[in-house]
């Protein structure tokens, strides 16, 4: 067994289109070890999805391509694979959620149908009543009567169709899931369901996680590892208690915590952070936040390095280049 089940390394992502080339994700590293949950936290357009995208090896062929950077997944280098290994790995070792459970279930098949494809994939030596038990366990487990399993996609609820996409990705218990986003469409009150039903299926398979989420709050309440994402780097990375009660912070995080509205304070407007990401077309050579940073000085037109601030507390930012542990 490899020591982390992730290790991503310097990451570099480009779309290459008609109009221009567009830089995704930017030198991005992070891990994760067996068992663990990750939030990856940022804007739109900060490279989460991309990130995700590219441990799967499903970036848009012709059009997505990681021009440096490795992918180690279990022991497996995700960039060297042939094609065919990858595609058993998927589902098996690692599995997606995937933002919109509207679009991600196919309208022509029933759920059950859905559910085995994936278990006959990966487990051929499966017979029939063996399948039809497998897939009957897999939706009580996430809540759905069995009996269901012939009806499709469009007879449920925008809950249940999440339900039916996570008993999908968790079918074959995989070691690692990639969360991207699996509340957005869904309401507060089945939010929090879907949060804890992912967390409690996690807990007994002993599945780590990557959840890709814009809500500091999901992320207080389910992850133990933080990576916040601005412009496709990893501006801060470490454990929640870092993140959420530490001395330090990255400028950009204080600024998501700084948006966020207090219950004992009475304030007439939101504080927000200024400006745009920057063009995902343009290469930055300094600090990317600079432009909408209050700190911002003259030698944040060069790139910082991210440091150790604390024994396991990363963070890309000249503020804190002198304060390595």
């Amino acid at each position: 067994m490899a020591e982390k089940l992730l290790e991503i390394e310097n990451l570099c992502v480009e779309y290459n289109t008609e109009i221009a080339t567009v830089y995704a994700v930017n030198g991005l590293s992070l891990s994760l070890d067996y068992g663990e949950t990750l939030g990856l936290v940022g804007e739109t357009g900060a490279g989460k999805t991309t990130t995700c995208l590219s441990v799967m090896r499903l970036l848009p062929e012709g059009i997505g391509e990681v021009t440096e950077g490795t992918i180690m997944l279990d022991g497996n280098d995700m960039m060297t694979l042939p094609e065919e290994t990858v595609r058993d790995l998927r589902g098996n070792t690692v599995s997606m959620i995937f933002q919109d459970p509207m679009s991600s279930l196919n309208p022509v098949m029933t759920v059950g149908d859905q559910i085995k494809e994936v278990l006959k994939i990966h487990n051929k030596d499966m017979n029939k009543d063996e399948l039809e038990k497998a897939v009957d366990n897999m939706m009580e487990l996430v809540g759905i009567p069995a009996n269901r399993k012939n009806e499709y996609p469009h007879e449920f609820s925008g809950g249940m169709k999440q339900r039916i996409v996570i008993a999908i990705a968790l079918v074959c218990e995989p070691k690692l899931i990639l969360a991207d986003e699996p509340t957005t469409a869904l309401d507060v009150t089945i939010q929090a369901q879907m949060l804890g039903l992912i967390n409690e299926l996690q807990k007994r398979m002993n599945t780590a996680m990557i959840l890709v989420t814009h809500d500091l709050g999901v992320v207080a309440q389910t992850c133990e590892k933080v990576a916040v994402m601005y412009s496709g780097e990893a501006v801060e990375v470490g454990l929640a208690e870092h993140i959420f009660g530490g001395q330090h912070l990255h400028p950009y995080t204080q600024g998501l915590f700084n948006a966020i509205p207090k219950l004992d304070v009475d304030t007439h407007r939101l504080e927000t952070i200024e400006g745009l990401i920057p063009d995902p077309t343009v290469k930055i050579e300094g600090c990317r936040f600079a432009d909408r940073c209050k700190y911002a000085m003259e030698k944040c037109k060069k790139a910082p390095q991210l440091v150790e601030v604390e024994k396991g507390h990363y963070i890309k930012c000249h503020l804190f280049q002198d304060k390595k542990v």
